[in-house]
C-alpha cells in the first residue's frame, strides 16, 4: 500500500507533498482555498482543503477516499472530464471556466488543473484541481451591466421626453399642427432648397368652413372637437417631410415637400372628401365640418414667397366663393420673354 494510500484526508501524505510541493499545499491552505486532489485511474479523493470541504458542506476527514462526484452532489459533469483528459494531455496546468452545483449552491468557477506523477511513476497519476470561486465577481458585473442598461435606458427616456417637450413647444394645444411661427421656418427653408436645387413644392391653405347648425349649437367644446378631427386628418395625411400648421383659429397651412400643383391637388381632394365625411361625436351626438383649400407651387405659380402665400390665399378665397367644400389651384405663371 502507498504512503498515499495512508492519509485520512486531513492532511496529504507525504508522497503527495513531494510530488507536487509541500509550500503549494500550505499556501492553498493558509489562503484558505478550495483544493482537492484525486487519482486519475478511479477518480478517488485523496486530499480535500477545509475550503473545499466546506463548499460540499462536509468535512475534509469525510470526503476523504470518496469518489469525486460527491463534490457535485452526485455524477461529475461530462465537461468536466473532458477539461480533465485535456489538462493530462497537455501535462501542464490549465486554467478553465465551470459553472457547476456544490454544496447546493450554483457556482461560477475559474479551475486550476494540474496533473502530476508520484515518485516512481512515468505519467501522471493524480491530478490537483483549485476552485477560484468567480460567483460574486460574476454577480456584480451582471449587476454593474444592469445597472448600465438601466441608465442607458434613463438616458433615452430623458432624450426622447426633451425633444418631445421641445415638440409640444411649437405645436397648437388643440390640434397638434405646428405653430405659425414653425411653420414660416419651414417655409423659408423650402424655397431656399426648391431654389438650390430646381425643385418644386405646394402650399396647401385651408379654412373651415361655416359651422353646422349642431356645432354652433354645442359651442366651444364643439369647435375643438372638429379642430381635433381636423388636426389628426392633416398629420394623417402628411409625410415625415412635410410640414402642417394652424395659422389662426379656423385657418391652416400645409406644405408638401418635393410635390408639383397636379400631385398635390390629387392628395388635398382626398382629404376635402375626408373632412366632408368625417364623423365627429360630442356627447352622443354627431358633428359634421367641411373645408375649403387653395392649392399652390413653387415655382410655377410664384417667383417668390410672397408670391406664394398671395397666389394661395385668392385660390383659397375662390373656393369659398363656391359655396366652400371646394379645392381651387392657383394659375401658373406664364414666362415672359
Amino acid at each position: 500500500m502507498s504512503a498515499l494510500e495512508q492519509s485520512d484526508g486531513r492532511q496529504p501524505p507525504q508522497a503527495l507533498v513531494r510530488a507536487i510541493g509541500g509550500g503549494c499545499i500550505e499556501l492553498m491552505q493558509a489562503g484558505d482555498l478550495p483544493m482537492y486532489v484525486k487519482r486519475l485511474d478511479d477518480g478517488v479523493l485523496e486530499f480535500v482543503s477545509p475550503a473545499m470541504a466546506n463548499l460540499a458542506g462536509s468535512t475534509p476527514a469525510a470526503l476523504a477516499g470518496q469518489s469525486e462526484g460527491v463534490l457535485f452532489g452526485g455524477e461529475v459533469p461530462p465537461a468536466w472530464r473532458h477539461a480533465e483528459q485535456a489538462a493530462v494531455a497537455r501535462s501542464g496546468a490549465t486554467v478553465a471556466e465551470a459553472k457547476v452545483s456544490a454544496g447546493g449552491t450554483a457556482r461560477e468557477l475559474r479551475i486550476v488543473r494540474w496533473p502530476f506523477a508520484v515518485e516512481g511513476a512515468t505519467v501522471p497519476t493524480h491530478v490537483a484541481c483549485l476552485w477560484l470561486d468567480q460567483t460574486r465577481e460574476r454577480q456584480r458585473e451582471a449587476q454593474l451591466k444592469q445597472a448600465l442598461l438601466q441608465l442607458e435606458q434613463l438616458q433615452r427616456t430623458n432624450d426622447l421626453l426633451r425633444r418631445e417637450a421641445v415638440d409640444a413647444a411649437l405645436r397648437d394645444r388643440v390640434t397638434g399642427l405646428y405653430t405659425p411661427g414653425h411653420f414660416d421656418d419651414q417655409l423659408r427653408r423650402e424655397v431656399d432648397l426648391s431654389n438650390r436645387e430646381h425643385r418644386e413644392f405646394a402650399l396647401v391653405m385651408i379654412a373651415l368652413d361655416p359651422p353646422s347648425e349642431a356645432v354652433r349649437a354645442r359651442g366651444e367644446a364643439a369647435q375643438n372637437r372638429v379642430l381635433e378631427s381636423l388636426g389628426r386628418l392633416l398629420r394623417g395625411n402628411t409625410r415625415a417631410m412635410d410640414a402642417s400648421c394652424r395659422v389662426r383659429d379656423d385657418r391652416f397651412a400645409v406644405l408638401l415637400s418635393g410635390v408639383g400643383l397636379a400631385t398635390a391637388h390629387s392628395r388635398v381632394e382626398g382629404l376635402r372628401r375626408q373632412c366632408a365625411t368625417q364623423i365627429v361625436v360630442l356627447d352622443g351626438e354627431e358633428l359634421g365640418f367641411t373645408v375649403s383649400m387653395g392649392v399652390a407651387s413653387y415655382p410655377h405659380t410664384a417667383g417668390s414667397q410672397e408670391e406664394l402665400m398671395s397666389a394661395c390665399e385668392r385660390a383659397l378665397a375662390q373656393a369659398q366663393s363656391r359655396g366652400g367644400n371646394n379645392v381651387c389651384l392657383a394659375s401658373i405663371r406664364l414666362a415672359v420673354e
